[in-house]
């Protein structure tokens, strides 16, 4: 299979790019399982890229149950350098309207149960964080949506995406906590994805849709399934044509990231130390290095 070098992480509502051609499904079983679902490769408007339901096709793993490990180690073995992740998120901004895109360049971790590294088993290693989103993509993504004039969609450039445990959504008390810290919007996916991308070399970006404001708006209690739903829907419209013309401008003008040498001094255990069962393990991650 020819290497694939855009990968794409749909979220809610977002199971499938209608644009994609010449369409394969790929299993891939990894050293951490398998991925939430097959990864779909075909070709945007004549770019290969993959695609990756994160709660399956059929929206059957909670939050807490991403395999998140096996999921970026999949793109990864397909060569993916560049990552976009969509992502339906709460508002916790009043200016962050439903239906707003955001596109974050921070985060804060409020997760309890994630294992957010490959390391480990023998081997430590210690990325560089401060920034976690890397400014090129999220650049182009931004750049590709205030290209598209999308109706009723105002774009935010940053922001700081805090990442909750889940499934259940915060109490009113924590909503005012976390609009207290700045945070901009709430979702429980994009974290423990985007520290991965790192440990992977991957450049990552996530792509925030708003569905609805978090609890702490007075409007909360008039929001209804049926409008969640709604939103949902005209955001993955949107979001598959920010995806499409950001595919676009990648292809156009690739460019080489932080993120692609993030372990060149990130690992702290002599690599003539760690077992061969781990260096197997970690080979497509450690191989340049080696």
């Amino acid at each position: 299979m020819t290497e694939v070098t855009i990968g794409i992480i749909g979220g809610s509502g977002l199971y499938k790019m209608e644009a994609l051609k010449d369409i394969e499904e790929v299993t891939i079983e990894t050293p951490f399982g398998q991925p939430s679902d097959a990864l779909i490769v075909g070709t945007l408007d004549g770019v290969k890229v993959a695609f990756l339901a994160r709660h399956g096709r059929n929206h059957h793993l909670l939050p807490s149950e991403l395999p998140f490990r096996a999921n970026i180690y999949a793109m990864k073995s397909l060569g993916v350098k560049y990552l976009i992740s969509a992502s339906a998120v709460g508002s916790l901004k009043e200016e962050v309207k439903p239906l707003d895109l955001v596109v974050p360049d921070q985060f804060i971790d409020r997760t309890k149960n994630r294992i957010s590294t490959f390391f480990g088993d023998g081997i430590v290693a210690h990325i560089t964080f401060g920034d976690p989103i890397c400014p090129q993509l999220a650049g182009v993504l931004a750049d590709a949506i205030a290209s598209l004039n999308l109706p009723d969609v105002t774009l935010h450039r940053g922001g700081t995406y805090l990442c909750m445990e889940g499934p259940a959504f915060s109490t009113k008390a924590e909503s005012h906590l976390y609009r207290s810290w700045g945070a901009t919007v709430i979702g429980m996916t994009n974290l423990p994805e985007a520290k991965l991308a790192r440990e992977a070399e991957i450049a990552y970006a996530t792509l925030a849709l708003s569905t609805d404001y978090d609890c702490w708006h007075s409007d909360h209690d008039s929001v209804t399934v049926d409008m969640v739903i709604a939103n949902l829907q005209r955001n993955a419209i949107n979001a598959q044509k920010v995806i499409q013309e950001t595919v676009r401008r990648l292809a156009q003008e690739p460019f080489t990231s932080d993120a692609h040498s993030a372990l060149k001094h990130a690992i702290l255990t002599p690599l003539d130390k760690v077992s061969a069962a781990t260096k197997e393990k970690l080979n497509l991650l450690l191989q340049k290095y080696l």
